[in-house]
């Protein structure tokens, strides 16, 4: 398990941010790739998509890797929180597979925010409002509202992270880094989901799932 100070404590606050969301953005701007790719292939119409409060009707205008980085430069806070945020998210859609919910150009933008916004409720002492991250965010404080509250009943309230399942998500975004540092290697066919299981998050195999 890596030591989470190495990841969200060993340089400045803003360094450590700047780490942290690029893993984050290109984790999730691959999965979201991937499942557009997977849906065209499977011949899945845009209209036959399940209903979800997190799929928007058309695909927003600006880039996964632009709306992290946005995102983060305006909440406000620490980088622990896009950790957790990435744990909220993957307990999400281990929960909520019975609903077909995926990570995709519909509904990585509004997942993100989500998820976002209660991980800074739950780590941060001071934190902006719904109507704050509704403007960051993009959408009405009605829709923000309506999300969070879905998220939340979505994972059963789950919020809590221990120490070793934050040390095992660390671990992740590190391989990230070091991936995107690395020399181009030939891709390979990997799982859609973002993970298949919280407590496999650590393992090497989850890892190419999470970080693929």
């Amino acid at each position: 398990m890596a030591d989470p100070e190495a990841l969200v404590g060993s340089g400045t606050q803003q360094d450590d941010m700047l780490r942290v969301v690029a893993a984050l953005a290109g984790i999730l701007e691959r999965v979201a790739e991937r499942n557009d790719v997977a849906a065209a292939a499977a011949g899945t119409a845009e209209v036959a998509a399940p209903a979800s409060a997190f799929r928007s009707t058309s695909k927003p205008g600006i880039s996964v890797r632009a709306y992290v980085s946005r995102v983060a430069r305006f909440a406000g806070c620490s980088p622990a929180c896009y950790v957790v945020a990435y744990i909220y998210l993957d307990r999400l859609l281990h929960r909520g597979r019975r609903f077909a919910l995926a990570v995709d150009s519909y509904s990585v933008h509004r997942l993100l925010i989500t998820t976002v916004l209660a991980a800074v409720k739950f780590m941060d002492d001071i934190c902006y409002n719904n109507a704050y991250f509704a403007k960051v965010g993009g959408i009405s404080l009605a829709e923000m509202n309506y999300l969070e509250v879905d998220f939340l009943f979505g994972i059963g309230f789950d919020l809590n992270v221990t120490p070793k399942t934050f040390g095992d998500y660390c671990a992740v975004l590190q391989s990230e880094m070091m991936c995107a540092e690395a020399p181009p290697a030939p891709l390979r066919l990997q799982h859609c989901c973002l993970s298949e299981s919280e407590d496999d998050a650590g393992s090497c195999g989850s890892q190419q799932q999470l970080a693929a």
